[in-house]
């Protein structure tokens, strides 16, 4: 046991030390907007189900979507959870297709009781990623030339911005749950454009636009359940954010592509992060057969996004889940195995030339093997999704992760 307590902590370390400069984890042009891509802090266990999580309260992994589920914690239990995850995108518009694949570390949390009742957790997760690499060609109408200019725009992202965060959780009366969490959001992504001509005499422009993020949020819920005929039990979370000043800076740099840029200076100094509200409700029978649904609407077109409102678009989302375990004790290992599928629709939060985009949307399926005489349970999700659409740019995507959920008995004394 003193191994593996030295394990998990040489981990955690380690993949912190990875988590903060290595966090490219798409290369979707779509990326270009806002603040990125906003994946929601899932496990793995909740992708397989379609990301449903706001009623659920796992004894199996960390559920960071509501913090009133960290009460759901053994009173001698350790739980840490790393997760990895894969993507493979394919990029269709009238001018062509494309292939990418990009994978990374997605998230590191721990979990334990401070107390009966009293549930803790903190970890690292993300908040937004920023890839991406393309380019479009022009023809310019000069009529001073007298032959064609050909003119080549370039435009590349990179960057994220991630955040740590520490929850408490306390339950009330056997059937209530209420907790908070505190995140500390910190890091920059990078828009980058050049402008380049087929003819050198004519000087091509660049330019490098930053986002940096350095501040805190929080997020409150709650969680109400009760077993009905011993076989029958229902849970139902909510979840709530407000809004608040979100202490960030745009800055650009400017210049010829022959040159350095500019030092950054700062343009825009006013952005909010949005109200957000959530509600989830989970049904179990026999422990075996869980069916659950989520529905969130976060009010980014209430939010000042670079000194401005309404430049981004409300997002709502809608998720549906199911997940099936034959028998925990049963004598087959297969029976031992949770098996997983749900799905997906959500708004994309940003507006591209002032238009609302189309829906994205989202299957998913998985499954957790639980570990021989072990509550550690390896979990694996696979989901396919479509985000944009044929005739401008569509991103077909399959996304792969592997997690960890690693459950230690350290809170209990040995008997000698």
């Amino acid at each position: 046991m003193f191994r593996n307590k030295i394990f998990l902590l040489t981990v955690s370390f380690a993949a912190i030390s990875i988590f903060g400069t290595a966090q490219n984890n798409t290369n979707s042009p779509y990326t270009r907007y806002g603040y990125g891509e906003i994946p929601g802090t899932y496990s793995g266990e909740q992708k397989a189900m379609g990301g449903v999580a706001l009623g659920l309260r796992s004894k199996t992994g960390v559920n960071t979507m509501n913090p009133a589920s960290y009460s759901s914690v053994d009173s001698t239990t350790f739980m840490f959870d790393l997760g990895l995850t894969g993507l493979l995108s394919r990029f269709s518009s009238p001018q062509g297709a494309k292939t990418s694949f990009n994978g990374n570390l997605d998230y590191l949390n721990m979990q334990f009781p401070l107390m009966k009742n009293v549930g803790f957790s903190a970890g690292m997760l993300p908040f937004s990623f920023s890839g991406y690499n393309f380019y479009n060609n022009g023809i310019l109408p000069l009529s001073q030339y007298p032959d064609t200019i050909t003119s080549t725009r370039t435009y590349s992202g990179r960057g994220g911005i991630s955040q740590v965060y520490a929850g408490l959780a306390i339950e009330l009366f056997d059937h209530i749950s209420l907790g908070a969490n505190a995140y500390y959001m910190f890091g920059s992504a990078v828009n980058s454009r050049e402008l380049r001509f087929s003819d050198s005499n004519i000087y091509g422009s660049a330019q490098s636009d930053s986002i940096t993020v350095n501040s805190f949020r929080f997020r409150y819920g709650a969680q109400f359940y009760n077993t009905f005929a011993k076989k029958h039990h229902v849970s139902l979370g909510l979840i709530y954010e407000p809004k608040i000043n979100l202490n960030a800076k745009y800055s650009e740099a400017t210049g010829s592509v022959l040159t350095e840029l500019t030092p950054y200076e700062e343009v825009h100094s006013k952005f909010e992060m949005p109200e957000m509200l959530g509600a989830g409700l989970a049904y179990t029978f026999d422990k075996r057969l869980t069916l659950a649904a989520d529905y969130s609407l976060t009010k980014w077109g209430d939010a000042v996004y670079m000194g401005v409102r309404d430049t981004l678009n409300n997002q709502s989302k809608i998720s549906l889940g199911a997940e099936y375990q034959p028998n925990a004790r049963g004598r087959y290992y297969y029976e031992k195995i949770y098996y997983r599928a749900g799905l997906n629709l959500s708004d994309p939060y940003y507006k591209i030339g002032g238009i609302q985009q189309p829906k994205n949307f989202g299957i998913t399926f998985g499954f957790g093997l639980p570990l021989k005489n072990s509550s550690t349970v390896v979990n694996a999700a696979f989901e396919y999704g479509k985000t944009g659409n044929a005739g401008n740019l569509r991103e077909d995507y399959f996304k792969f992760t592997l997690n960890a959920a690693f459950n230690e008995l350290w809170f209990f004394k040995r008997k000698l």
